[in-house]
């Protein structure tokens, strides 16, 4: 694939941050990726708002459930309701495994779930298989 894979991940823990973009790096998945580390940084990035009016749209975001100011799910929620952000994928990269968030986010239109594991080999296979199938297998809508 040629196109530029830009991910955004919203996640407030620095160890996990880190751990993916070793992941990410160790797949050579994205070729840009941002980070931001609450919810409502996230919604100001995804409206280009502020700081980030120059920001890159992603094709795909990896959001965390848990983190202070708004939420994972109160991000998916905004997102999904939004007709201009509805379309970015939205894979829930999180350590909760509580059946409760996993129906949440699906009932807010999630694209998937994936509970963290806690070593980077682990890890590097979750992103290898998410860079297999949403960027190699699955037709994304055009980045608007």
């Amino acid at each position: 694939m040629n196109e530029l894979i830009n991910i955004l991940i919203v996640d407030d823990s620095p160890d996990d941050i880190e751990f993916t973009l070793v992941a990410l790096k160790d797949t050579k998945l994205a070729n840009d990726v941002n980070v931001v580390n609450d919810g409502v940084e996230a919604m100001a990035y995804l409206r280009k708002e502020g700081k980030y009016a120059s920001a890159s749209t992603p094709s795909l975001v990896l959001l965390d459930l848990n983190m202070p100011r708004k939420d994972g799910r109160e991000v998916l929620s905004e997102m999904k309701a939004d007709p201009v952000l509805r379309q970015i994928p939205v894979v829930i990269l999180t350590t909760s495994q509580a059946e409760e968030d996993i129906i949440r986010s699906y009932d807010l239109h999630a694209n998937c779930y994936i509970s963290k594991p806690v070593d980077l080999q682990a890890l590097s296979k979750i992103v290898r298989t998410i860079d297999e199938f949403w960027f190699g297998v699955v037709k994304l809508p055009p980045v608007r």
